[in-house]
This record gives structure tokens, C-alpha cells and sequence, in this order.
């Protein structure tokens, strides 16, 4: 009897160990679910999220397809923000780089980030972004207006791809949204403006 005595007293101490450690993961799990489903989605091309890849195309292939550009501003967010062009041709495996105009239509400065997808959601698997303005916050003074470059490709591997081959057009979205004020944003070299001149 006396051994079970301490392995009864033990076991409270146990419960509460498990419990503590259980929570504790549980909390780090949640503030790691965002990054993580980010990178997921990055990965894979899940929900329409477009890859990056900053090698480029290894191949070039055979489809010639459309990809359109929109873009949209949050009402509380002062821009203007539109392609360079609506729609181009691009063959699979081809580096394209097109332009965003964009255009704080305030007196003071303004930050924003965008968010972004392809349609149809299956074609994010295979839209390549080997660089971007949407990989960081952005700022703008008072009435700058600057163009903001993405690079991306088709990878041709979508040729293969049986949910692919009556796909004809694909659409890159974005979706800027007002960011709260912070410490200005360091320019990435794969996200700088246009040069003007």
C-alpha cells in the first residue's frame, strides 16, 4: 500500500505537468499557424497563392496563355493602383515583367500591402513570382505616385496537368490594404520602383 501511496500523489503533479505543456504548445502553435499556412500556400500554390522562386524557369514549354492583371484599393486607403496593361500573351516558361502604377492621392504619407491571387485557384500551383511589391508594406508620400514591377512565369509543368488543359486565362489579383503606422519599410532589391527619366 505504501508504494501506491507516492504514485497517488505523483499523479496530480503529472496531470498538471501534461496540461501546462499541452497549453504552452498549443500557444506557440497558434502564433506559428499563420507564418506556416503563408509558406503552405507559398509552397504548393494552395487557394490560388502564387509560388516564388527566385532561379526562374528552368524550361521553356508549348501553351500559349492569357493572363490578366487587376487590381483593387480598400476604401480607407487613399490610391490609386492599376496595371500597366490589362491583359498579355505569355508562353509557358517565359519570364514576363509587367508594371503597377500606383498613386497616393493624399496630403500625407500612406502605407499599404497587398494581398494577392490567381484565378482559377488551381493555376496558382504553377504561377511563379520570382519577385514582387506584395512581399512587403509600402509607403508612399504625399502625392508620389511610382510603378512597382512583378516578374513572374507559367510553369510548363502545367502542361501535364489534366485541371490545367481547358484553362485558357489566368488572373492575378491584387488587393492593396491600408497598414498601420510603423517604421518605414526597407526597399527589397526585387521590389524597387521603375526609375524615372
Amino acid at each position: 500500500m505504501n508504494a501506491t501511496a507516492p504514485r497517488s500523489r505523483n499523479r496530480p503533479r503529472l496531470i498538471a505537468a501534461a496540461l501546462i505543456v499541452g497549453a504552452t504548445a498549443m500557444l506557440a502553435l497558434s502564433f506559428a499557424s499563420v507564418p506556416l499556412y503563408r509558406a503552405f500556400c507559398a509552397a504548393t500554390g494552395f487557394g490560388g497563392t502564387p509560388k516564388t522562386d527566385a532561379a526562374g524557369p528552368t524550361a521553356r514549354g508549348e501553351r500559349v496563355l492569357t493572363v490578366r492583371f487587376d487590381a483593387n484599393v480598400a476604401r480607407d486607403l487613399p490610391w490609386r493602383f492599376e496595371p500597366e496593361v490589362a491583359k498579355i500573351s505569355l508562353r509557358t516558361g517565359e519570364t514576363k515583367t509587367i508594371y503597377y502604377k500606383v498613386a497616393n492621392l493624399s496630403d500625407h504619407e500612406t502605407s499599404g500591402q497587398a494581398a494577392y491571387n490567381v484565378t482559377p485557384g488551381q493555376a496558382g500551383a504553377f504561377f511563379v513570382k520570382v519577385a514582387c511589391f506584395c512581399f512587403e508594406e509600402k509607403r508612399l508620400g504625399p502625392r508620389e505616385a511610382e510603378e512597382w514591377p512583378v516578374v513572374f512565369y507559367l510553369d510548363p509543368a502545367l502542361e501535364r496537368e489534366e485541371g490545367m488543359r481547358g484553362v485558357r486565362e489566368i488572373t492575378l489579383s491584387y488587393s492593396f490594404f491600408a497598414t498601420k503606422d510603423a517604421a518605414p519599410s526597407k526597399t527589397s532589391e526585387t521590389a524597387i520602383a521603375r526609375p524615372k527619366g
